[in-house]
């Protein structure tokens, strides 16, 4: 056979397999030792030489096979404990892994929701706000657009043709010579609406100051549209 094939073989031994080998080595010694005995020791006629060799080689044998025996099952412990400590690294790895990807996964699914939800809501736009000229053609238009989100009745007709009755579309215009006057509760403001009437009629978000165009257009409108059914029907004093 090659040398080298005996190389290969003779290094795929493991320690468990040389310490076998050590062990049987050892046997073969005390198994020579005792068959080196005569055999017809037993017949010599003191016969102690003889019986005391062979039982000094059976208990040599004895000792041997005893720490070959110790020798292999402390190897297997040790092996046992290397298996188990590998298989419980084994076990704890696997387990960061799972963990590892249920922590992905969440956070996938978390990030998926948030776009879904985000997908989902509306756009809003953003309106800007409307505006009004500062002029009677923009406290008319102000004033009609609150008279609508409060259900409050009155076209731009009617309010138009009553402020220029009423007032010529001065928003400062004071009546001081009327009953009204003569009682001390003047008319004032576009549609010449006296202090206790706008005190009673006033609309909600519009301004507390009487001679305030569009506060003053509103009240006096509400007040109309109590008694009158709507500032449309109304075309003479008030």
């Amino acid at each position: 056979m090659p040398k080298n094939i005996l190389n290969r073989a003779h290094s795929r031994l493991t320690k468990q397999h040389k310490v076998a080998l050590a062990g049987v080595a050892a046997l073969g010694t005390a198994a020579v030792a005792l068959s080196a005995i005569p055999g017809n020791a037993g017949t010599v006629t003191t016969g102690a030489p003889a019986e005391t060799a062979q039982v000094a080689a059976a208990a040599s044998l004895q000792n041997v096979k005893g720490t070959v025996t110790d020798q292999l099952a402390g190897q297997n412990v040790k092996l046992d404990a290397l298996a188990a400590k590998k298989k419980a690294a084994d076990a704890a790895a696997a387990k960061q892994r799972t963990e590892a990807a249920a922590k992905k996964a969440a956070q996938q699914r978390a990030g998926q929701q948030a776009a879904n939800r985000s997908a989902q809501r509306p756009q809003i736009e953003t309106v800007a706000a409307k505006t009004y000229a500062n002029n009677l053609d923009g406290w008319i238009r102000h004033s009609l657009d609150i008279m609508h989100s409060k259900g409050i009745p009155g076209s731009y007709s009617g309010l138009h043709r009553n402020i220029m009755r009423e007032s010529s579309g001065n928003p400062m215009a004071i009546n001081d010579w009327d009953i009204n006057a003569i009682n001390g509760i003047p008319s004032k403001g576009l549609l010449q609406v006296i202090p206790p009437t706008f005190s009673s009629y006033h609309v909600a978000g519009t301004s507390w100051n009487i001679y305030d165009p569009v506060a003053n257009i509103t009240a006096a409108a509400n007040y109309a549209a109590h008694r009158y059914g709507t500032i449309d029907n109304v075309n003479s004093a008030y």
